[in-house]
Parts: C-alpha cells; sequence; structure tokens
C-alpha cells in the first residue's frame, strides 16, 4: 500500500532570481540567476546533481520545447534533463518529479528548476483578437480576470455576502500582500499600497479591480533535494523536509453538469485533503505556521482559505478582515513574501518561488519578514480556470 513520501526527502539549497520586467537577462540566465544561489546553499559540486527537471509553461519564444536550454544554461554535463507543463502548477511538478526520484531511490541528488520570460513575449493576461497569444489560441472568449470575477460572483451568491463586503476583504488581501512585498528584495513590487488607492483603482473585471491582479513578470526558481541522510552526511543540521505533495486536475465535469456552484475550487479541496493525510495534519487552522498560495486575484486567495479548510465555508471574508492570515498577529500568516500580486506570476517559477520563501521561513533566514519560529507551512497552486484545472499543494516543515 502506498505510503507517500513524508520525510523522505529533504531540501539541500533553493535559489530565487530576481522577479520583474528583467529585460537585462534572457530565461538562461535567470536560471543561472536562481541556481548559483542554490548550489551554494547546498554546499555541493554541480556535478553531483543526478538528475533535473526543468519548468516553462509556454515560453517558446525564449526557451524552446525541450530541456536542452536548461542542461546548456547550467552546464549539467550528460545527466538526464526533463523538461515539463503543467499549467501554473508547473513550478510545483518539477519539485514533485525531483523528490519522487529521490524518494524511489532512483538518484541520490536531484534539482528542480522553472523559469519564464513572460515580458518577451507580450504576454499580458488578457485577449488581444488575432494577435496570436496564449489566450487567444486558449481562451478565445474569455481571460483570466473574467473568469475569476465568475468565482467571486459564485461565493458572493452562494453565502449572501454584499458586494461592499467583498470587495472590502479582497482589498485586505490586497493591502496585506503589498505590505509584505515592500519586505522582499527579490519582489516585482516593492511598495506599500493604501487601501483607498485599492477600493479607488479601475475596474478590470468586476468585481476585481487593478489591484486585485497579479502582474505580469520574468524570474527563476530552483530547488535541490536529496535524502535526509545524505543530507546529513553533507552537514545540514536543520533540515527542511517534503512531507507532502499532491495534484488534483479537472476531468472537466465541473463545466457540464451541475453539481458545482461556482463558489470553490474543487480540486484545491482534493489535493489539500489527501496532502493532510500525507503530512499527517489534522487541524490545518491550528498546525501550519505559514502559507503560500496561488493568489493571481484577491478573490482567488479568498475562496482558497476555504478551500484548504482554513475558514470554515462562508467565514474567509470575516477571517481576512479580522486580520487572521496577516503576518503580524495573524493566525496562519499568508504570503509572507507578497505572494503572486507582489513577484508577479512566471508561471514555470511560481510554485518554486512559493517554495523558496518557506524553505528560507523555516529556517530562519526571511530577514525583515521572518515570522517567530515556524516549523510547518504549506504551498499551493491552481491552473487553469475556477471551473476546469489544476490544484497543487505542498507541505513543507522541519525534521
Amino acid at each position: 500500500m502506498a505510503s507517500g513520501i513524508k520525510d523522505k526527502v529533504a531540501i539541500i539549497g533553493m535559489g530565487c532570481s530576481k522577479f520583474g520586467e528583467r529585460w537585462d537577462a534572457g530565461a538562461p540566465a535567470l536560471m543561472r540567476e536562481a541556481f548559483d544561489e542554490a548550489l551554494a546553499d547546498a554546499g555541493i559540486e554541480r556535478g553531483a546533481i543526478e538528475a533535473a527537471w526543468f519548468g516553462c509553461c509556454f515560453d517558446a519564444v525564449n526557451v524552446g520545447n525541450s530541456a536542452i536550454p536548461a542542461s546548456t544554461a547550467l552546464r549539467l554535463d550528460g545527466i538526464p534533463v526533463t523538461r515539463l507543463e503543467n499549467m501554473c502548477a508547473t513550478g510545483t511538478e518539477t519539485l514533485r518529479a525531483a523528490a519522487y526520484a529521490v524518494a524511489s531511490g532512483a538518484v541520490d541528488i536531484a534539482l528542480a528548476i522553472g523559469a519564464e520570460k513572460l515580458k518577451d513575449t507580450g504576454y499580458g493576461g488578457l485577449p488581444q483578437p488575432f494577435k496570436g497569444t496564449f489566450n487567444d489560441m486558449w481562451l478565445p472568449i474569455n481571460s483570466a480576470p473574467a473568469g475569476f470575477a465568475q468565482l467571486a460572483d459564485g461565493y458572493r451568491t452562494k453565502y449572501g455576502i454584499g458586494k461592499d463586503d467583498l470587495k472590502r476583504a479582497m482589498a485586505h488581501v490586497s493591502w496585506k500582500s503589498h505590505q509584505n512585498g515592500a519586505l522582499s528584495p527579490k519582489a516585482h513590487l516593492q511598495k506599500e499600497v493604501s487601501m483607498e488607492a485599492i477600493l479607488g483603482a479601475p475596474m478590470i473585471a468586476d468585481p476585481l479591480g487593478l489591484y486585485d491582479c497579479c502582474g505580469v513578470s520574468d524570474g527563476a526558481a530552483c530547488a535541490i533535494v536529496t535524502t535526509p541522510e545524505i543530507a546529513h552526511m553533507l552537514g545540514k543540521k536543520d533540515l527542511v523536509t517534503i512531507k507532502a505533495i499532491q495534484l488534483s486536475i479537472s476531468s472537466g465535469v465541473e463545466s457540464t453538469m451541475s453539481g458545482w456552484d461556482g463558489s470553490f475550487v474543487p480540486n484545491t479541496r482534493k489535493a489539500a485533503g489527501r496532502a493532510y493525510v500525507e503530512a499527517g495534519i489534522d487541524d490545518p487552522r491550528k498546525q501550519l505556521d505559514l502559507i503560500e498560495v496561488h493568489d493571481c486575484f484577491s478573490i482567488t486567495e479568498l475562496v482558497t482559505m476555504e478551500d484548504l479548510y482554513l475558514s470554515k465555508d462562508g467565514e474567509a471574508v470575516a477571517d481576512i478582515l479580522d486580520g487572521f492570515y496577516d503576518r503580524e498577529g495573524g493566525g496562519v500568516p499568508c504570503q509572507v513574501d507578497g505572494g503572486l500580486k507582489c513577484f508577479g506570476h512566471p508561471i514555470g517559477a511560481s510554485g518554486l518561488r512559493m517554495t523558496y520563501e518557506v524553505y528560507n521561513q523555516l529556517l530562519g533566514r526571511a530577514g525583515a519578514r521572518q515570522l517567530d519560529a515556524p516549523s510547518l507551512g504549506l504551498t499551493h497552486n491552481l491552473g487553469g480556470v475556477p471551473f476546469q484545472g489544476i490544484a497543487a499543494v505542498s507541505v513543507l516543515g522541519l525534521k
């Protein structure tokens, strides 16, 4: 019977590039920026890495469809390197592949790396008819803001929440992220924003205003993993181990059946439930010390608090406004580094960037953002649209 990978894999090194409009660097340079930091953190030679997985969503302009650019950029001579893509869960998917390889005993040390140069592709997240962009080909009559605006309407309708109350809670989500992002040197946006500015911003897709939407950016992040035994042999004392990695992908039934009311994301609930079982978590609201979630839009973070079983159904608005997810004084701080809202969303890198923050928090390395002695953290990715997509949930902790 399957036993999962809890505590079978340790992260011994992580790296993250500066996120933003990186006109100064191509995708290979961003990969090297993250990789060099991870290699130094791990304290190993490049030749110790036995296999690697490279994640990139749709950046064919800068990287191409094979793993060769990653192998070349990082000088991974002669080892197996695999390129993969799984929408916005791509970064977490690379970590899952590397972790499973180590847990299975296939390799001793593996690399997971994700990168994306969205600015160079001209991708803006909105449809541009006949321009040949990703959205035009994949969702020609839809957009990400429109899809998640529908999630807001479904949620508000189900629980009878006033539109102004929902907008205030969404504004608090964005305000919180900007407060935290101002303390993150590697974030794209490092400026606090007032509640008044957020509430008065131009509308993108009602009820989502400008500050309810994350931006488009370039970036890379990576992780080096091995067994706890090898990590100890390398002189690592405080180990961050993987407690769980779970994925759930839609079969499409949400968009074709009447059983889904549009107020939540079924796949997040499925992935979270399995991750908690694998990690041995009975009460995530009490046991988790911090979380990094897929806040592509403020409403997404709000709904995710319920989908992760942290807030009861219909109560996320109250929890958010009460400061339960704030960095200072919150019960479970969320987006301690500013999240997608401040880093942007270079798709292949985002899941690993979240892992990077949790990893550094657990090791007490987060500088001005550092929480008080966290020991267990969670990351969450959401790809596609609420009614047909992907959810990935990872749990990391000290051993």
